[in-house]
Formats: structure tokens, C-alpha cells, sequence
């Protein structure tokens, strides 16, 4: 009886957020549309509707609906200009945008950040990159209705405490306590890829998707599953955390302190500390260079790295066999080549066979934009009582 009315609560929540959904998306619209797309029935869509109207978001839009029959009364949204602010937070930078209620980012900026920036400084900036953005835009404050914030590690997103960062060094810290006493706002952090995720299934990559497996492949190596329209958590909130499997207990040592964790053959710290064994190299843009250039040793280091990656495809669709696989992250941002070259070279050489073509293949349709777009959705779900 408990999974029974688990699972029905569950569906409740999807349903509400589905209809909501459909109605920012498409406003105004009729309830038998509504009905006709979800394949709802006209019952469960007007108790939604009801609700949704019992909370203040919706009206009666003032049309109906046009052609033969019995006219309709359309719906509309009462404020379709619900604003939220989606923030990233990673090592070396960090991004923070206005979102509005379809999902678009109104503005945004780019902050660099010291890799031991402590968290009160990151509060402060957050602080002050809003005001900034808002002053600079003309937006009135009152219509942002709270704050999400993304960032890499383990996030305790129901209390809003980063558990364990190893790219930020954080520990144990109550971002969402001190940065709601800073603003005010309400706020939701979770873990990045976990809201870039929820970002392409609501406006990216993965809508339609009902399996989707992202990885991020940038200053960490991680991954988020949506199975069924929902966010697969696991009991701490760090399913996905696969940049920290064991790939060779005798290999290089990770910054978390085991030996051989899989992202020390991806990560752009770790491809960067290899290739300065070689010769003095700064950036990640002068080892793909290099490797342009012909050089062997960057083109050993690179195509390691591509391998590695099939390798985690692999691993991820043997594991939860999604129908969508999206590449995400920093170094697939900037070097769109590796989509292409696992996708042409690496997936038939390193997926079980009986799997291969059994996935659609993207890359990240949001790119840089997919964490601040999913935070600040995440925002509004949490905000219109829908996460």
C-alpha cells in the first residue's frame, strides 16, 4: 500500500507539472486541448486547472476558442513574466542569469572566481551580480520569486546544503540559509547536472525523451538520469557520480583522494597536469591546439580521453538503458569536435553491442546556458509548488 500511494502522488505531481506546463507553453489554451495533448482526462484536467486557479496563476483568458461547436473559455497565465534567478557556481567561474517563466534567459553575466574563493565571498558576488543585472536591465525585484543555484559535488537539495564539493572545497555548507538571509529570496540548490538535465528535458535536448542519461564532461566528470519525467536521486541526492568510480586502483591520484577515479582520465585539471609533463601548457584550448597541430603526445592524451568517454556511455546505457544519451559540459562546449568523434568513431567500438543504436545521440542544445536555465526553472517549480 505505501509504493501504491507513493506512486500516486507521484503521478499527481507529473500530471500538475505537465498541465502547467502545456499552459505556459502554449497559453491561451482550452482544457479540452489540454485533455487532447496530454491524453488526460477531462476530469483530471479540471481539478489541475482548479488548483492551479485556487493558487492565483491562472484566468480566463479573455477569448474562446474559435471554430465550430460549443465555444471554449481559453486559459491564460495571470503573470506570464514570473521572473527567477539560476546561477552556477564552478572552480574558475561563475554565471548568473534572470530566467524568465518560459525558460529564457533575459540577461546574464560571467564572473571568474579564485579556485578557493571561500563560500561567504560567492554568496557576497551572488549578491551582487543580481543587483547588478537587475539595475543594469530595469527589472522591478519584486517579480523575481527566488534563486536556484547549481553547482558540482553532493547537495543536500532538500535543505539546501552542499554536503561535499571537491572542485569548490566546500564542506558542510548551508548556501541556501545564507544566501536567502542575504536576499531574501527563497532558494533552491541542487547539484549542476542534475538542473542542466532538468533544463534539457523541460527546453533542451531530452523533451519528449523518457529516459535520459546527461553527462558533463568538463572540470568534473558526472552524470544525471531522468527516468520517467523525474530526476533519479538516489539516498544522498549523488546518484550520477560517476567521475568517481574506481577505473584502475593503481592509477593517477584524484583530487578526492583515491587513486584511479575515472575522471582523471577526462577532467580538464587532469588532462592539463599530463600534458605539463610534456611541456608548459596554461589552458585547455593549447593542448586541442597542440593536438591540431599534429603533435603525438596531445593527440595520445585527447584520444585517451574520447576513449574514456565512449567507455562511460557505455557503462551509463548498460546500466540504466535510456533512450536519449546528451554530452554536456565545458569541454564539449568548446570543442564541439568531440561530439562528432565519439558519435562517428568511439560509441560502435565501446557500446555492448546488443545496445548500439538502441539510444538517440545529442549534444547539450543549452550549452553554457543549460545550468542557470535549469536552476532557475527549478526555482519556479519549487516556487508555483510543483518540485
Amino acid at each position: 500500500m505505501p509504493v501504491e500511494k507513493h506512486d500516486q502522488g507521484f503521478m499527481r505531481k507529473q500530471n500538475k507539472l505537465t498541465v502547467f506546463e502545456i499552459i505556459k507553453n502554449h497559453h491561451p489554451i482550452s482544457r479540452a486541448d489540454i485533455a487532447k495533448r496530454t491524453g488526460m482526462s477531462p476530469t483530471t484536467v479540471s481539478r489541475i486547472v482548479g488548483e492551479l486557479a485556487e493558487q492565483g496563476y491562472l484566468v480566463d483568458a479573455e477569448q474562446t476558442s474559435a471554430g465550430l461547436g460549443r465555444k471554449s473559455t481559453l486559459l491564460g497565465m495571470v503573470n506570464a513574466s514570473v521572473l527567477s534567478v539560476g546561477v552556477e557556481i564552478d572552480r574558475s567561474v561563475m554565471s548568473v542569469g534572470i530566467v524568465d517563466l518560459q525558460g529564457k534567459l533575459v540577461c546574464s553575466g560571467k564572473y571568474s572566481r579564485v579556485a578557493d574563493e571561500g563560500p561567504d565571498r560567492t554568496i557576497e558576488r551572488i549578491g551582487e551580480a543580481i543587483g547588478q543585472l537587475t539595475q543594469q536591465q530595469s527589472i522591478d525585484k519584486d517579480r523575481i520569486v527566488g534563486i536556484g543555484v547549481g553547482l558540482p559535488g553532493i547537495v543536500n537539495n532538500e535543505e539546501g546544503i552542499v554536503v561535499f564539493s571537491v572542485q569548490l572545497g566546500w564542506k558542510n555548507v548551508p548556501l541556501a540559509a545564507k544566501l536567502k538571509a542575504l536576499t531574501g529570496y527563497d532558494i533552491a540548490v541542487d547539484n549542476e547536472l542534475k538542473v542542466r538535465a532538468l533544463a534539457e528535458h523541460l527546453k533542451g535536448a531530452a523533451v519528449g525523451s523518457t529516459r535520459t542519461a546527461l553527462l558533463g564532461f568538463g572540470q568534473g566528470v558526472g552524470s544525471a538520469i531522468i527516468l520517467e519525467g523525474d530526476i533519479y536521486r538516489g539516498g544522498m541526492n549523488s546518484a550520477g557520480e560517476i567521475g568517481h568510480t574506481t577505473v584502475d586502483p593503481s592509477g593517477m591520484m584524484c583530487e578526492c583522494g583515491k587513486a584511479g577515479c575515472l575522471q582523471t582520465y577526462i577532467n580538464i585539471g587532469s588532462l592539463l597536469s599530463e600534458a605539463n609533463r610534456i611541456r608548459p601548457v596554461d589552458t585547455i584550448e593549447e593542448l586541442f591546439a597542440a593536438r591540431r597541430a599534429g603533435e603525438h603526445w596531445a593527440m595520445h592524451l585527447i584520444e585517451r580521453a574520447l576513449m574514456y568517454m565512449a567507455i562511460t556511455i557505455n557503462n551509463v546505457v548498460c546500466m540504466y538503458n535510456p533512450d536519449s544519451v546528451i554530452l554536456s559540459g565545458e569541454l564539449v562546449d568548446k570543442f564541439p569536435e568531440i561530439y562528432d568523434e565519439i558519435g562517428q568513431m568511439y560509441l560502435s567500438r565501446y557500446v555492448w553491442m546488443p545496445l548500439v543504436g538502441s539510444f538517440a545521440f545529442h549534444r547539450s542544445l543549452l550549452d553554457e546556458r543549460g545550468v542557470m536555465i535549469g536552476s532557475g526553472l527549478l526555482s519556479q517549480n519549487r516556487f508555483f509548488a510543483l518540485e
